[in-house]
């Protein structure tokens, strides 16, 4: 095609909360096991196999300092290697359990092999954890990196000094694991408040998500904010919810794998979605020929749809244009069982369709950025407002944090050398402030757990201020007890909040 048809920018946020000690089934490690074997490990598997061809911009991933650090951790890599063997064993004894129905005897052959291959590509490239693997995509130039803060916290609720000091903080992160300092991040929820584009400058942030009616769905290029030089990217939701929005999108499709309904005895997902009012029993079995097909039948329908709405943005704005899809990670492969080989299979038609796939990187660098624009007070979430972190549902969670900032701020610890006490009251404080929590109760989400969350942290901080004031001796034995259950960030220094 001798004239491109505009540009297309896929955004990937990669985050779960701190989850290692916290339990396990089913908001615990679990989730966080689930998320790594069925998202994390393919999405590293097709950015490798892009990465070998040559393949360069291929796509914005953001994954957040608290996800990187678990994804590194010790405990967590031993935990995944356990679990990747269980998953096996589960396959095997479906395998057992399955004889004489031949279509989940399959099904569990094709389990077993899965687990396998995750396995040995676990074994073979994650030893280490996922920091040098990150690199190696950072330096061969296959994605562009995006950033965020250390907990992933509502920003717009946080008093401004705790604020810079989790984006500084999670900035670091990111350059101390990768060796890169992201010049983009993903906004936590993609949050904003006016103004806070001058702390983005100060940190050295360049551009940033928010969704597409925080630009009154003009999307179709980015725009500097305000006065600054920092650019804002709206995600385009007429592309973006074709594959998911709050309630419709391809992974309810008949023929994908269902995600809810279990097979309890051997812990796998047997079923097809079926029918949206059909019962977990009745549910069809899953069928991976019938997937495949439709995947590829998918695949085209979000190329054509891309090309389509590059097209109208042509002929409205007289120019090429943009169009920016963002989705959370955790959606291929964990929530979408197909999502991966859909992922790959639209990486690869949308250029042969004449649509160049770039970074956000890549979108100001081909010049698809317009004049300024004054942004509203914004979010991803519901009325695209704050309200699922600021309603009435979670009034008295949004109350206790605000305390909860202003006695971290109190926080006094030694300038002249690092306070491993004070260290750990801020990590203890950054973790209670986690975006997830209100989230989960506004949705009814494991909202008992979430409140229990926030909760445990906010209390661990209580208890360790208190004796850390008095001087007693016991802070040192209590801080070093809460390090071994949830020390996220060893390089984190209290001094960096005063």
């Amino acid at each position: 095609m001798s004239e491109r048809e505009g540009t297309f920018c896929l955004v990937l946020h990669s985050h779960l909360p701190w989850l290692a000690h916290h339990g396990n089934w089913p908001v615990g490690e679990e989730w966080l096991y689930q998320a790594w074997a069925h998202s994390y490990l393919p999405i590293a598997g097709l950015l490798r196999r892009f990465a070998d061809e040559g393949r360069r911009d291929v796509l914005t991933l953001g994954v957040t300092p608290v996800l990187a650090a678990q994804l590194d951790d010790p405990y967590c890599l031993r935990g995944l290697h356990d679990w990747l063997g269980h998953w096996q064993l589960r396959a095997q004894h479906a395998a057992a359990l399955w004889q004489g129905r031949p279509e989940l005897a399959e099904l569990a052959a094709a389990e077993h092999r899965a687990a396998t291959t995750a396995l040995g590509e676990f074994e073979n490239r994650w030893r280490h954890g996922f920091s040098p693997i990150l690199r190696s995509f950072v330096d061969s130039d296959v994605i562009e990196l995006v950033g965020g803060p250390l907990t992933h916290p509502f920003q717009p609720l946080l008093d401004e000094r705790v604020r810079t000091f989790a984006l500084r903080g999670g900035l670091a992160d990111t350059a101390l694991r990768t060796g890169h300092r992201p010049a983009g991040i993903w906004a936590p929820e993609c949050g904003y408040a006016p103004g806070m584009e001058h702390g983005y400058a100060a940190a050295g942030v360049h551009r940033f998500l928010v969704d597409g009616p925080s630009l009154r769905g003009d999307t179709a290029a980015a725009r500097t904010v305000g006065e600054s030089d920092v650019v804002c990217f709206g995600r385009d939701l007429d592309v973006t919810y074709r594959v998911w929005s709050p309630k419709a999108g391809y992974p309810g499709h008949a023929a994908y794998r269902d995600f809810h309904t279990w097979a309890h005895e051997v812990g796998l997902k047997p079923s097809r979605v079926t029918g949206k009012h059909i019962a977990p029993a009745d549910k069809a079995p899953y069928e991976p020929a019938l997937a495949a097909d439709t995947v590829r039948v998918h695949v085209k329908d979000f190329v054509d749809t891309v090309v389509a709405r590059l097209r109208a943005l042509r002929a409205q704005h007289g120019r090429e244009s943009l169009v920016v899809a963002a989705y959370d990670t955790e959606l291929f492969g964990h929530w979408w069982h197909e999502g991966p080989a859909w992922l790959e299979g639209v990486l690869r038609a949308l250029p042969e369709a004449g649509v160049r796939v770039t970074t956000l990187r890549g979108a100001v660098g081909a010049g698809h950025v317009g004049g300024p624009v004054e942004l509203q007070a914004s979010s991803w979430g519901s009325g695209k407002d704050w309200r699922v972190w600021d309603g009435e549902q979670v009034a008295d969670m949004v109350q206790a944090n605000a305390g909860l900032q202003q006695r971290l701020l109190a926080v006094r610890s030694s300038r002249a050398h690092r306070d491993r006490i004070a260290d750990q009251l801020v990590t203890e404080a950054m973790l209670a402030l986690s975006s997830d929590w209100a989230f989960m109760v506004t949705k009814d989400s494991a909202a008992d757990y979430a409140r229990r969350r926030a909760r445990v942290h906010t209390e661990r901080f209580d208890e360790l201020a208190a004796l850390h004031r008095s001087g007693d001796p016991a802070a040192a034995q209590r801080a070093a007890e809460f390090r071994t259950l949830t020390q996220p960030f060893g390089h984190l220094d209290a001094r960096a909040l005063g």
